[in-house]
Order: structure tokens, then sequence, then C-alpha cells
């Protein structure tokens, strides 16, 4: 009896326990369950604020795509109507003329009568029967970029076609001399050309390639101009310009304390020293000796002057401003008398980058070789006869 009793005892404890057990289990799914739940509705909630946003986002994309379109369409009209100020102001320039940069005052006209007197007494003797002036640019070519921002680039002036020569810099002793413009414009930087090194040092922007000799000028304790033979890689000639106390030649490129250039009728000098510092000197140079055949005193400022360059006996001066803006050809000086700056059309160059450090004209060709802040730009010469003014 008692071993019963024992076992009752036992299964009603056992059953108590699983009865616990059951009810901890309902519990806990219960709670599972509820959490469960609690997640389905928050992940709904989240998909509909997701659906929502995406919404939102096509919505505020398409009305980006819209006003994208809107302002292209309000930049190329912006873009045509600069053009057309700009050919319009072209021409009102063209029609109205620039007063030169010269002061009009009694001690100027005085020295322009002295000038033309002495023009009266010395006459100048044109080496050929050259007429031309320049009428206007027709057309820019930007070949390329390499180099620093100030430099030079020509080519053989006296050549249809040939080597390629680039002064990078204001003061090296090191030039690159390509083979040819395409060798020049297809080449990765200086790959393709060759580093010919100078017994001297360049300074400047003022250097000219004439039939095959390199003409520089050197800067040590004189103005020297240097005749560098290109074939057999030897200096010919030499000769310290006779001009006293130099002063930079170009009020926006100082690092030009003289410039030499080529035309026509061969090689000439453009300069500037302290007894007349606020005007550019001309000057006729014998490509042979490098003696100076003749001197003229211009009436072109050398303030805010960028570059220059001499076509037919007639020294063209271009001007900018300190912050670059749109170069132009603002004084002439013809050795011949033929031509003044009332009577010279005005030039305008296309903007493009900021001012010139350097041009270079090529009578063969009717080319300016300019270095526009290391781009290298090919300018296209419309030309008439001086008579035809």
């Amino acid at each position: 009896m008692r071993g019963l009793v024992l076992l009752v005892t036992l299964a009603c404890v056992a059953r108590a326990q699983h009865q616990a057990l059951i009810d901890y289990l309902e519990r806990r799914l219960l709670a599972i369950e509820d959490r469960i739940s609690l997640w389905q509705e928050q992940t709904t909630r989240y998909a509909s604020d997701l659906r929502e946003l995406k919404q939102q986002m096509v919505s505020q994309l398409e009305n980006l795509d819209k006003e994208k379109e809107t302002l292209r369409m309000n930049l190329d009209g912006v873009g045509t109507r600069v053009d057309r100020v700009e050919r319009e102001l072209d021409y009102l320039e063209t029609q109205n003329g620039a007063q030169p940069c010269v002061d009009v005052d009694d001690k100027l006209i005085e020295q322009q009568v002295t000038q033309v007197k002495e023009k009266q007494r010395t006459k100048y003797l044109k080496l050929s029967d050259c007429s031309d002036m320049i009428s206007t640019i027709k057309a820019m070519k930007i070949l390329k970029r390499v180099g620093g921002q100030k430099g030079m680039w020509t080519k053989d002036t006296s050549r249809v076609s040939g080597k390629v020569y680039i002064f990078n810099g204001t003061d090296e002793d090191t030039f690159n001399e390509f083979a040819s413009v395409q060798d020049f414009t297809r080449s990765p930087g200086m790959s393709l050309s060759t580093n010919v090194k100078l017994p001297s040092a360049w300074r400047g922007m003022g250097h000219v390639v004439f039939n095959s000799h390199v003409y520089y000028v050197n800067q040590a304790e004189d103005i020297t101009v240097v005749k560098y033979d290109t074939r057999n890689n030897s200096v010919t000639d030499s000769a310290v310009f006779p001009a006293q106390d130099h002063v930079p030649v170009y009020g926006l490129n100082p690092e030009t304390v003289m410039d030499l250039a080529v035309d026509e009728e061969g090689l000439w000098v453009i300069y500037a020293t302290r007894q007349n510092e606020r005007y550019i000197s001309l000057a006729k140079l014998d490509g042979s000796s490098v003696d100076i055949e003749q001197m003229w005193d211009t009436n072109c400022p050398r303030e805010n002057a960028e570059a220059a360059f001499v076509i037919c006996g007639t020294l063209y001066v271009v001007y900018n401003t300190k912050q670059p803006g749109r170069s132009r050809v603002q004084c002439v000086f013809d050795v011949n008398g033929m031509v003044t700056n009332e009577e010279a059309p005005l030039v305008y160059f296309p903007k493009r980058y900021g001012s010139h450090s350097s041009l270079k004209y090529n009578p063969k060709e009717k080319l300016l070789y300019a270095w526009d802040d290391g781009y290298q730009i090919l300018y296209k010469l419309v030309m008439k006869k001086k008579l035809e003014i």
C-alpha cells in the first residue's frame, strides 16, 4: 500500500512539472509570435517608406533633367549672344578705330617732327619690293600645349617647310628641334625632338631661326646677339648690341630684354633703352655679320605691350592688359613712312587663354607662330597692299 501511495505521488509531481513546462513553452511561443508580428509590421512600414522615397527620387531626377535641359538651352543662347556681341564690337572697333596709346603733347609733337626730318635725311634702303600689310586675322589653329606658361616656337623662316624649334621658358641653354610640324603635333611632349645645347644661355623669348641659323639673345654683362649654325652646331658670329642702358622691350613680358624678328627684308631687332624708355625702338640687322645697319625711334609705347613683329618693314606692336584680355595691334611704325597709326586697321586676336609671350612672323607662310599660356598657336593672316589703305 505504501508503495502505491509513493507511485501516485510521483505521478502527480511529474504531471505538474510537465504542465509547467508546457505552460512555459506556450508563453515563449506567444512572445515569439508577438515579435514576428512586430517585425512584419515594421518591415511593411519600411517597405512603404522606401517606395515613397523612390517615388520622390524619381520625381526629383525628372525635375533635374528638365532643369538641366533648360540650363543647357539658356547657355547655348548666351553663347550665341556673346558671339554676336563680340562680332558687333569687332565691327565697331574696326569702323571707329582706337586712339593710339600715345600722350599727345608738345614734346611728342616735336619728337615726331624730328623723326620725320631724320627720315627725310636718311632713306631706308629696301631689300625687296614687299608692300604688304595686315588686313585682318583670317583663322587660328591650336596645335597643342607643351612646356611652361612662357616660351617661343617657330620654323626656319627662310624655308617653306622644315624643322620646328621650341624654346621653352625664359632663361635656358637648350632648345628642342623637331623634324617637322607633323612630328611636333603628334609627339607626346618633347619625345620626338632632338635636344640641342647651346654654348651660352639664352634670355627672354626674342629668338628667331633664319637660313639654318638660330639667332638668340644672351645677357651676361652686355646684351649680345649670338648666331648659331644648326647644321654644324657651332657659333659662327656674335655682336654686342651698340645701344646702352637697355630696358625690357615689353611692359607685360619683362623677361624679353630684346626681341629679334624676321620679315621679307631680313632680320630686325626690337628693343628699348633708358634714354627713350617710354617707347619701343627698332633696328635693321645684317644677318651675315650681325651688325646694325640702321636704327629708328618709334612712337609705340612699351606700357601694356606684350609682343611685336615686323612685316615688310612695318613694326606691329601688340597690346593687352595686366589682367589678360583680347590682344590687339594698336601701334604700327613703318620705316618707309607709308603706314601710320591713323591709317592702319585695328587688328584684334581671338581671345583664348591669356596673353602672348611671343609672336613670330613667317614671311613664306604668312603665319604668326604664337605662344599663349603654354599653347602653341598659328594665326593665318590676310594681307593687303599699303597703298590700298
